[in-house]
């Protein structure tokens, strides 16, 4: 059996090892593909099992590679996969549940706890020499915030929203959540609300939904417009669900305090983008999901996904 893997740089930079995939056929191992159709068809050939990460498989790459029966993403959000398309065509689609909940919780308040505590800052004026000709014993460049009383909004309350909100809790914030679905796991942690409520009543609002066309944009003028003053904006999720320019003049303007963000809406973010320009805002290369632990995951469980697929019982499917 032949198997692909289009982007395998990012999620294996030589850090680990593909052994568990290359023992399930042949395998052709690409780096990068270029991000055309053209060199995407190319690249699949003859494939059965094509392995990606952000490198897009539509309808007409599908309908020029018949060969292709299943579509393994090294991730877990698919919205790159023409699912329906692939329905179809009979192409089962498969991701990767639950692999990088606590990291990427971790990493968001990472991305807060910065905005208000300003380490990299300070440390960069203490290296610097600030300190050591410092006529004071102490100083500090710009407001430092405590977060205990404060509130934290979260759009998103599955895995990943709801460990954030649990290490909020333990900060001492009241935690706010929207979600589709409600469980009882999720009220021990914060109180469900509406967006409107969440928005108006957030010190911290943070991102932890999925991209879809319901969701694309949610975050934008007017959604901002109705935040509190000062708040916070935090996304490890996907870029799409803000409205970059938006945000960028809430920030310049003073509306919003700081934003941390691990995604943007077009990656790699484009040298014209307003957030490179924004005031307050910090911004890292979408790698919330890097942690090797978490890549080590992903691999295991993409093996998993087509030996199940080779069994007959194929798991993890987005597009039964």
């Amino acid at each position: 059996m032949k198997i692909v893997i289009l982007d395998a740089y990012v999620e294996n930079p030589g850090d680990l090892s593909w052994e568990p995939v290359q023992a399930l056929g042949d395998v052709t191992i690409f780096d990068q593909v270029p991000l055309d159709d053209g060199a995407i068809i190319r690249s699949i050939g003859d494939a059965e099992v094509v392995i990606t990460n952000k490198t897009p498989i539509d309808a007409r790459v599908l309908d020029a590679c018949p060969g292709v029966r299943l579509v393994t993403i090294l991730a877990t959000g698919y919205n790159i996969i023409d699912v329906a398309h692939a329905r179809k065509r009979g192409v089962a689609v498969c991701n990767v549940p639950a692999y990088g909940t606590m990291a990427v919780a971790q990493f968001t308040i990472a991305l807060l706890l910065e905005l208000c505590s300003h380490v990299a800052l300070h440390d960069a004026t203490v290296h610097a020499g600030k300190w050591e000709n410092s006529p004071q014993w102490s100083y500090w460049e710009c407001p430092l915030t405590e977060l205990a009383g404060k509130t934290m909004g979260i759009l998103g309350f599955g895995r990943i929203g709801r460990q954030v909100g649990r290490i909020a809790a333990a900060l001492g914030m009241e935690v706010l959540a929207v979600n589709p679905s409600l469980c009882d796991e999720g009220r021990a942690i914060g109180r469900y609300v509406d967006w409107n409520t969440l928005l108006s009543r957030s010190d911290v609002v943070s991102l932890h939904c999925p991209l879809f066309p319901e969701t694309e944009g949610i975050l934008n003028a007017d959604a901002i417009a109705r935040m509190k003053d000062g708040a916070i904006l935090l996304n490890a999720s996907r870029g799409g669900l803000v409205d970059d320019a938006a945000l960028a003049d809430a920030l310049n303007r003073g509306k919003l305090a700081g934003a941390g963000l691990d995604v943007v809406s077009h990656e790699p973010i484009l040298p014209d983008s307003p957030l490179l320009h924004a005031k307050n805002c910090i911004i890292t290369p979408h790698i919330a999901w890097a942690a090797r632990e978490c890549r080590q995951r992903i691999l295991d469980t993409t093996a998993d996904n087509i030996r199940a697929y080779l069994s007959g019982a194929p798991i993890n499917v987005v597009n039964p």
